[in-house]
């Protein structure tokens, strides 16, 4: 059943984003919705399934819009434990009273690697409250041998990261009676009208910034970048600015009172999809299985280092989006990548709790692994992986050391994806 695609949208396009849906379909075994971003998408299923005034638990080390996002919907984010080694959420670490106070649950899967989704449904089930999964880096990770966006109540898909389109994203949601109807109308009421002037930004986008980059003007590249509303952060955190953010907290749920946060590097994430958008996501989109390979390929190098965090054979190579390699200093880490061309992104530091304060979230009850992790994690992009090896290398880049065998936040590697 095809309803509405998106609404505005011309009838090529409505027909290339029919398919990328089908395709989606066939990926997850589940119904698939396009929206023009993640953010937007996990926007309406926290709106749909969580009761308003709620609280989510999600993981600390996340990108801080998704933050945004969740106060936005007009729920209170409550930080959980996660695993030192790998960002995944801790689930045996959550106490049974945190597990009594929540309105739903909201994975990361940061960077691909999948968070322990079955017992994370096994909870919600227990506790009837809908799983909701942040897919943005994981399309094509995989636990149980299931898809990950195949667990949830829904789940939320980026076409910006392996797709590589900077633009679009997909919901996933279990098929119910007139429940895509209610979405799309949903969907169709928070989209703004593509114009010219977005259409041409995001035609030019990938042209500007490939120039800048083989001129090796970096400082230009960031001058761009800004131009076209791409990037407004001088640190890793955007600034965030708490006496406003109480303010829009205060007022009724919805994206107008957050918008100037949700929006940050991304200011067309409801944006109706224009023809030139639409062709090239649904083009993108068509290499995602050679793109997902080609990450696996990179992964594989990476998590053979010594910076990578120790794994079992029984584990399975997922395509990771962004490898994190544990080192000793960060910074160093991603100076000398910088040198040679290698630019460090989806960095997630400090935490959220430490970010935002308990003004504005429950802070996680064991802070000390997510702090070890959000210091020390290098997002490495696999398909540079060779490159960034021998940099690290040349640079005497040493590993992380774990969490002291006596912290009493320590983690035992796996004690967080049983």
């Amino acid at each position: 059943m095809t309803i509405g695609v998106v609404g505005g949208a011309g009838a090529g396009s409505g027909f290339r984003l029919e398919r990328l849906e089908d395709a989606m379909r066939r990926r997850l075994g589940r119904e698939c919705l396009y929206v023009p971003s993640c953010r937007l998408g996990l926007y309406l299923a926290l709106r749909r399934w969580c009761r308003p005034g709620g609280r989510v638990l999600m993981s600390p080390v996340n990108d801080d819009v998704i933050f945004f996002v969740v106060l936005a919907a007009g729920l209170r984010p409550v930080q959980a434990p996660l695993n030192p080694y790998d960002g995944t959420m801790d689930v045996a670490a959550v106490a049974p009273e945190v597990w009594r106070g929540l309105a739903g649950v909201l994975t990361a899967n940061l960077y691909g690697n999948p968070d322990p989704a079955p017992r994370l449904r096994a909870e919600c089930d227990r506790w009837g409250i809908p799983l909701i999964e942040d897919a943005a880096h994981a399309i094509g990770s995989e636990v149980d041998g299931r898809p990950v966006g195949s667990f949830g109540t829904a789940a939320a898909f980026s076409l910006s990261k392996h797709v590589g389109a900077k633009a679009g994203g997909v919901l996933a949601f279990d098929d119910e009676p007139g429940l895509r109807e209610e979405l799309v109308r949903a969907r169709d009421a928070l989209l703004e009208p593509a114009r010219a002037w977005n259409e041409l930004a995001y035609g030019v986008r990938p042209f500007a910034e490939a120039a800048v980059r083989r001129l090796g003007l970096r400082r230009a590249a960031w001058a761009t970048l800004r131009m076209l509303g791409m990037s407004e952060r001088d640190g890793i955190r955007m600034p965030l600015r708490a006496p406003e953010l109480a303010e829009a907290t205060a007022s009724e749920p919805g994206l107008a009172a957050h918008h100037s946060w949700v929006r940050v590097d991304m200011h067309d994430y409801r944006l109706a999809p224009g023809r030139l958008r639409t062709r090239r996501i649904t083009r993108r989109f068509g290499r995602l299985d050679a793109v997902l390979a080609a990450h696996r390929a990179g992964t594989a190098l990476l998590l053979d280092t010594a910076w990578a965090a120790p794994r079992t054979a029984a584990e399975p190579l997922q395509p990771l989006f962004r490898v994190p390699l544990l080192v000793d200093d960060r910074d160093a880490a991603v100076a000398a990548l910088a040198r040679h061309g290698i630019v460090t992104g989806y960095l997630y530091d400090p935490p959220l709790d430490d970010y935002a304060g308990p003004e504005f979230t429950d802070l996680s009850a064991r802070p000390a692994p997510a702090r070890h992790f959000a210091r020390h994690a290098l997002p490495v992009d696999p398909l540079r992986a060779a490159e960034a090896i021998a940099a690290l290398r040349r640079a005497g880049i040493g590993p992380a050391a774990a969490l002291p065998a006596g912290h009493p936040d320590t983690v035992p590697k796996g004690g967080g994806g049983g």
